[in-house]
């Protein structure tokens, strides 16, 4: 028992579950199924539902199918990024979905393993690949990258103020390979202000610099735009500045997509309370529009 992996929470799961019942879904694509939490929800609400989940993480894909295993056939799923989503449906024979659900980043489980390196608060090594099986990590960028380059990258993906000031103290140190070595750089380089941490903004920029969350995003709202059915839903949750204005444009320009206007949606008041790291989520949805010939 004590051994046993933490139950994982999905975050803003209410709000999810309310406009996925509004809307009649029935076969929804979790794009981002990480521990399957949303879909666990989503298949306990009515016989009648299925999901297809994806997520790019094989670990994560199989904690999902151990989760999920009750539901049988009802849940598919694959390790897939959002750019091969459509490959997933067509090799399905699924021309349509009525929802898809994106919940963007990385999983509190990512942040609770620091085998992963994606934590500056436990030893690691940095890593930070959702799929470990090849790619640079966050230790070849850090190493690597010429320091006017990683101080464009940490400004662009981290909204880093001082993204100058911390490349070049990275620079000053390398090589850097550990966790706790780069955070403890970045905070001789930065002192700390009010209750951030000042490396959270960086290892964020890492992350998504290393795993290419931003063009994947690009790329996976649209594809999901083309596969909803008329009428169906597009819901995203983002949990930081540069992942929420990338979903808002993305939404705006789509000509399939209506953005709804009640949203975004923050989290309720008692789940912040229950899980901190729900503070700073937001959602957006989108309606799938007629397709105009």
């Amino acid at each position: 028992m004590g051994n046993e992996a933490p139950i994982h929470r999905p975050v803003m799961a209410r709000e999810v579950a309310r406009f996925l019942a509004a809307a009649g879904t029935k076969l929804l694509l979790d794009a981002t199924v990480g521990a399957g939490g949303h879909s666990l929800a989503f298949l306990g609400s009515d016989p009648s539902t299925r999901i297809v989940g994806i997520d790019r993480d094989p670990a994560m894909v199989a904690r999902a199918r151990e989760r999920l295993l009750a539901f049988g056939d009802r849940a598919t799923l694959e390790v897939s990024p959002y750019s091969g989503l459509e490959a997933v449906l067509d090799a399905r024979g699924l021309a349509c979905v009525d929802a898809a659900l994106f919940d963007l980043g990385a999983s509190s489980v990512h942040f609770d393993e620091p085998g992963r390196g994606f934590s500056f608060l436990a030893p690691g090594p940095l890593d930070m690949r959702y799929d470990p099986r090849g790619g640079p990590t966050a230790a070849d960028l850090v190493n690597d990258t010429p320091v006017e380059d990683l101080a464009v990258l940490l400004l662009e993906h981290g909204d880093e103020r001082d993204a100058g000031r911390i490349a070049r103290a990275i620079a000053a140190e390398r090589p850097i390979r550990d966790t706790l070595r780069l955070a403890d750089v970045i905070l001789r380089a930065v002192p700390r202000r009010g209750r951030i941490h000042p490396a959270t903004r960086t290892f964020q920029a890492l992350r998504i610099a290393v795993n290419g969350e931003f063009a994947e995003i690009e790329h996976g709202l649209p594809a999901a735009l083309r596969r909803l059915r008329s009428g169906g839903l597009l819901l995203a949750i983002s949990f930081h500045s540069g992942e929420d204005r990338l979903v808002k444009r993305i939404l705006r320009r789509e000509p399939l997509a209506e953005p709804l206007p009640e949203c975004p949606l923050g989290p309720e008041a008692d789940e912040v309370r229950e899980n901190p790291r729900a503070r700073s989520a937001r959602l957006r949805v989108a309606r799938r529009r007629e397709e105009v010939r």
